[in-house]
This record gives C-alpha cells, sequence and structure tokens, in this order.
C-alpha cells in the first residue's frame, strides 16, 4: 500500500459508516429526531472535514517514525474513561499481525519542545503502547480547534462517545473558551442539540456524572430526563450510593439506573422524637417537645405556662433573626 494510499485510510471510512449509522436511525414514520438530525449534518460536515484534512496530509507530509512516550494525548478528555485496549482487542491482534498499516496524527506539543500531541489515532497509539515498539506518525503543526476537530473525525468514524460523554466533552470546550459553531462541528451536531448537550453536563454535577460513567446503552432521552429533574436535594441523597464500593463494581449504565431509582424511592419518614422539658431552676412550668423533619411543637403546662408562652411569642421574632444569625 503506497503512502498516499495510507494516508487516505486516515478518513475514508468516516462518511461510509456515518452513512450507515444515518440510514439504520431512519424512521419511515417518524420525522428525524435530535440525534438523527445531528447524523444527517455529520454526512456534510465529515465528508467536507475528513476531505480538508486528508488534502492537507497528502501535500508534501511525511510518515515519521516515534517513541510512543513521547506522545501527550490531547489537551482535552472526550471520554470518561480509558479506551479498553487489551491483547484480545481486534485492532492490537491486527496490528501485531499486520503491523501498523495507518499513521497516527500528532502535533509539536505546544508546551514541550520535546514532547508531540495525538490529535488523530489514540487507539492505534495505545495498541502500539501495549505491543511495544515505534509508532508511525504524521507530525503536523496544528491549532487547539484543529485538534477538536480531528477528535470529532476519530470519534465518528471509530466508536461514538455515549450520550454523556458528548455532553460533558461539549460542556468542557465551552468552559475552555470555543465558540459554539465549532463545538458543533467537533461534534457533528447543530445548535439545538448541542444547547441540550451542555445543559445536561451544566445541570448534573460532575462528580455523578464520573461515579455513573461513560453509560453507552443510555441515551439522549434518560439523561435529559435525569437532568431537569435535578436539584441541589437530588445530589444530597444520591451521595451516599455513589461513594460505595458496591456501586463503584457495577456495569457503568446499572449504575445509572441505581441512581434513577434512587431519586424515585420515596424517603421513609423518620419517626416523631419525643422528650419532657423542664427548667434547670425549680419553676412552676413543664414542657412536652416534639420533633418530626419538618416539624417541631412545644407544648408548655402548669401555673407558669400562659405566661411565659406569652413572653416567647413577644420574642419570637427576635429569637429567629438571633438563629439566622448564628447560622
Amino acid at each position: 500500500m503506497s503512502r498516499r494510499d495510507r494516508l487516505k485510510g486516515l478518513f475514508d471510512d468516516t462518511a461510509q459508516e456515518l452513512a450507515a449509522a444515518n440510514l439504520e436511525d431512519q424512521s419511515p414514520v417518524r420525522g428525524p429526531a435530535g440525534p438523527v438530525r445531528s447524523m444527517a449534518l455529520t454526512l456534510g460536515r465529515m465528508e467536507e472535514d475528513s476531505k480538508a484534512m486528508q488534502e492537507a496530509l497528502l501535500s508534501g507530509e511525511r510518515i515519521v517514525e516515534l517513541d510512543p512516550s513521547l506522545i501527550d494525548v490531547s489537551f482535552i478528555r472526550d471520554r470518561l474513561g480509558d479506551l479498553p485496549v487489551d491483547t484480545d482487542d481486534e485492532l492490537v491482534r491486527s496490528i501485531a499481525e499486520n503491523g501498523q498499516e495507518v499513521p497516527i496524527l500528532v502535533r509539536p506539543h505546544p508546551k514541550d519542545v520535546t514532547r508531540y500531541q495525538v490529535a488523530y489515532g489514540h487507539r492505534r497509539l495505545q495498541a502500539i503502547r501495549l505491543l511495544g515498539g515505534k509508532v508511525q506518525a504524521v507530525v503536523r503543526k496544528l491549532d487547539d480547534t484543529d485538534v477538536v476537530i480531528a477528535q470529532g473525525i476519530e470519534n465518528s468514524a471509530r466508536r461514538d462517545l455515549s450520550y454523556i460523554e458528548r455532553a460533558v466533552f461539549a460542556f468542557n470546550l465551552e468552559c475552555r473558551g470555543f465558540d459554539r459553531p465549532v463545538i458543533m462541528k467537533a461534534l457533528s451536531t447543530d445548535k439545538t442539540e448541542l444547547s441540550k448537550l451542555i445543559s445536561v453536563a451544566k445541570t448534573v454535577p460532575i462528580e455523578v456524572i464520573g461515579a455513573i460513567g461513560a453509560a453507552p446503552g443510555t441515551g439522549r432521552r434518560k439523561w435529559l430526563a435525569l437532568s431537569q429533574g435535578w436539584s441541589a436535594a437530588a445530589t444530597a441523597r444520591v451521595q451516599t450510593l455513589i461513594r460505595s464500593k458496591a456501586f463503584g463494581g457495577l456495569e457503568s449504565d446499572r449504575r445509572f439506573e441505581l441512581v434513577v431509582a434512587e431519586l424515585a424511592r420515596k424517603p421513609e419518614k423518620p419517626d416523631a422524637v419525643e422528650y419532657d422539658w423542664t427548667p434547670s431552676l425549680d419553676g412552676r412550668i413543664k414542657g412536652r417537645v416534639r420533633k418530626l423533619r419538618n416539624a417541631f411543637t412545644l407544648a408548655l403546662k402548669l401555673e407558669d405556662a400562659p405566661e411565659f408562652g406569652e413572653y416567647l411569642s413577644e420574642r419570637l421574632d427576635a429569637l429567629y433573626e438571633a438563629y439566622r444569625a448564628d447560622k
């Protein structure tokens, strides 16, 4: 295979795989939903980006061999965990048997002139690290926007990000100052769908998202429903669950289901706490206190009860202000 053909292979699969995915997702009855509409946009945008990058690579670029230890991952994560690469992985077996047929794309590291940063080919880099030896790469000067778009091309061509990974990736890109048109291009989505993605990642705390993980089988509708019902109280309710050892040992989609189930469960009403109160000094009064989760009553009796009750009533505003000031 010629060098030109190998470089061309970096991007040729993208449009074909996206077209196949688009045909599978289309329904003859309903109009395209958000994800399908985004996939349709992908067909045009990704093909354009692939051709542009392919032409740039073919215009005099050469393949070099690099030590994988000198190559860092992208400056921004697009996944909630590393891609699984082991000796049973299909890509690892292919490279072990046939060698690295397609080079990766790297740029000179923007902060260290002795190192590189991968833009396209993360899984191939991981596979070669596992097998040992040098990695074949095309070195090209790329800015941060180029890298982000290259990551989008790679993910669409190889293994789609899960919905929540797309949401976190979009949110992180916006936090880093990327404009929404760039983010839409990187994720091959439209304006409306991007707003929903960012909204989900903003609303559900990153601690909860990280504990759940990529949840590859949990789609847009479920994550949107979870985010729309989220509140500070929801965060407090799931803390014990997501920090438990048993929770961490479960498969990611199952962890999502448990979080939803925990929020749907009606909390048990605590038993009332009741006790008697008498003043530390001798007095002609007794009290009965009753506490519930959201209620508190104090009943007074004996001779001083009416006068002491009136005394408390007159000072309730001041007492409450003092209580709030202490808090």
